[in-house]
Formats: structure tokens, C-alpha cells, sequence
């Protein structure tokens, strides 16, 4: 992904329902933080986890398709997209790497997601998923730190709010049946 199309999407961010915020930031990096009420169980939306062309926004993807990601539910697991030879040439991306697994509670994975990927930073992503009285919450974190050529305090909104789009296409995708 470009970082001008990266930028070039936080407009259609900006009106994600889900609460966004970022956290913390310092020179050495940032955190952020969203969370979404969904009207599914906690082992539903967990599974759903593993399907990020379902909820993932295409548009924030070197391959422009979300349906091209995938994220393997357990330690060591890729979070990783295919780019087809159609969307330029072929390849492979990395998003992160899967380094706690605990059906229905918890998934976190370690990488430098976006634009972050070509500084020389690394993050955390954590989804917990708890039961509540509609369903089930997620609190989704992101806790990037390193270098970022431009400073941490530029970036952390952006990142954030990209982060807060793809928590409600998570909503979204739980509360409608599969196709």
C-alpha cells in the first residue's frame, strides 16, 4: 500500500461508529484504542477474526481486495495477503504475525501494518473479545513504537482512524449472514 492511498482512505475512516482513540504518543511511538458492542458471540466474531476479506475495508490492502487476506489462528500464524498477478505483479504481504491465540478471548499479532511496514517501527494488534449482555465486545489495540520518519504524533490519528473502519467492517460483517 502507498502511503498517499493509505491517506487518500482516512476520509471514509473518519465516519467509523466505533469508539476510537488514540491513546498515548511519544517520540518513540503511539497507541491506540477502539471498541465496538457486536451482536454476535464471542466465538462467532472470533472465528470471523480469521476472515478479514469479510470485514476488512479492500481499499486499505496492497492488493486492493480484501478477499486476497487471510490471518491463521494460532501462534506463528500470517495475517498475509496474496496480490494476483491482475492487481500488477505477484506477490506476497506480511501484515503480522499471530503471537497469542485463545479462541473466543483473545488474538494478538505483531506487526507494522500500512505504511508502517517500511519505517522502522513494529506494533502490537490485540483484539480482546469478551462476552456481553448483546452479544460480545472487542477492544482492539494498537501499540506501534520506533522509528517513524515524520514522528509518531503525525501518523497515530491516521493510523487509527483506519484501524476504527476495519473494527466496525469487523461489526458489520458479524451481524449480517454469510453469503
Amino acid at each position: 500500500m502507498r502511503i498517499m492511498a493509505f491517506l487518500a482512505g482516512v476520509g471514509a475512516a473518519m465516519a467509523a461508529p466505533a469508539p476510537a482513540a488514540v491513546t498515548g504518543s511519544s517520540q518513540w511511538g503511539f497507541s491506540t484504542e477502539s471498541s465496538v458492542e457486536i451482536a454476535a458471540g464471542p466465538d462467532a466474531v472470533y472465528a470471523l477474526l480469521a476472515q478479514p476479506g469479510r470485514w476488512w475495508e479492500g481499499s486499505h490492502t496492497y492488493s486492493g481486495d480484501a478477499a486476497n487476506m487471510t490471518i491463521a489462528l494460532h501462534a506463528g500464524g500470517c495475517f498475509c495477503e496474496a496480490i494476483p498477478a491482475k492487481a500488477g505483479p505477484a506477490g506476497t504481504v506480511e501484515h503480522a504475525r499471530v503471537v497469542q491465540a485463545m479462541p473466543g478471548q483473545r488474538l494478538r499479532l505483531s506487526g507494522a501494518l500500512g505504511p508502517l511496514q517500511g519505517e522502522g517501527a513494529v506494533g502490537t494488534l490485540d483484539f480482546a473479545v469478551t462476552p456481553s449482555a448483546g452479544g460480545a465486545k472487542v477492544v482492539m489495540t494498537y501499540v506501534v513504537g520506533g522509528y517513524i520518519r515524520g514522528g509518531p504524533a503525525a501518523i497515530a490519528p491516521l493510523v487509527d482512524q483506519v484501524l476504527a473502519t476495519q473494527l466496525a467492517g469487523l461489526k458489520r460483517a458479524a451481524e449480517r449472514p454469510a453469503r
